[in-house]
């Protein structure tokens, strides 16, 4: 991997901890729980990758159901919060700081989950890499479940609100976004208020459109693809302003 700094090294610490993880309420959590429960059809005591896991918000509640979870993330911050709470649970859970594109396993897990935006952060090799590390550590027939925006459904966004603020109990964050038509990234700048300091921070997001993808992951050996709007099982389709997408593992990686 390269040596280059990259900014999500620095982003997910100090006040983007609070950002992100007050944000998601308790009932988004067993919502968002029951949805991959559902969605990957697996019982109690089934194994499953969280990839990456931050904080362990999905990996606690799906180890609380009684599935055997491991979740990896490259931030050992992050990585200390999630065994902490798991900890005050007393719940057994395999964490592991870990690149999310040099996975180690092979036909490993029963299903795999990358949720909440956590795809399209590394460049296109590193992107398709994790695709196909996770195709790898599944076994076949194993279901994965990725949830991002599209440039279909940010860019609309994006074309009437530029700049956004987010209040999240005493913090106030303001995101003023542009996107690189080059590129297909997003470029975020993040401006943090709290108890009257400031701090700014950059986040790089690359976009794909619903085919891109799909053609990603049937490179990974992905297949039987089923794309929601929403927890909900909302079928995607024009005027979506997210996906959730359910694939299946079909081959190993061409």
């Amino acid at each position: 991997m390269s040596n280059q700094h990259e900014w999500w090294q620095d982003f997910f610490s100090g006040p983007v901890l609070d950002f992100i993880y007050k944000s998601k309420d308790l009932e988004t959590t067993l919502d968002e729980t029951y949805f991959i429960e559902e969605s990957l059809g697996l019982g109690p005591g089934s194994s499953i990758l969280d990839v990456p896991c931050g904080a362990g918000r999905i990996s606690i509640e799906l180890a609380r159901r009684g599935y055997a979870v491991t979740g990896i993330d490259l931030s050992t911050e992050l990585l200390e919060l999630a065994q902490s709470k798991a900890r005050e649970l007393k719940l057994d859970i395999n964490w592991l700081e870990m690149d999310m594109r040099n996975l180690p396993w092979n036909e490993q897990f029963d299903g795999a989950v990358c949720f909440w935006s956590s795809f399209g952060y590394f460049n296109e090799a590193g992107n398709t890499n994790f695709l196909q590390h996770v195709s790898r550590s599944l076994k076949t027939g194993a279901s994965f479940i990725l949830d991002t925006p599209l440039i279909e459904t940010r860019l609309p966004e994006m074309e009437s609100q530029e700049r956004v603020w987010w209040p999240v109990g005493e913090l106030l964050a303001l995101e003023e976004r542009t996107f690189d038509h080059e590129t297909s990234r997003v470029e975020s700048e993040w401006t943090f208020i709290k108890d009257g300091q400031i701090e700014k921070k950059i986040l790089s997001q690359r976009l794909y459109t619903y085919l891109e993808l799909v053609t990603l992951l049937e490179k990974a050996g992905f297949g039987n693809h089923q794309a929601y709007a929403s927890i909900d099982w909302e079928p995607f389709g024009l005027g979506s302003t997210w996906l959730y997408l359910t694939t299946t593992k079909l081959s190993d990686p061409t």
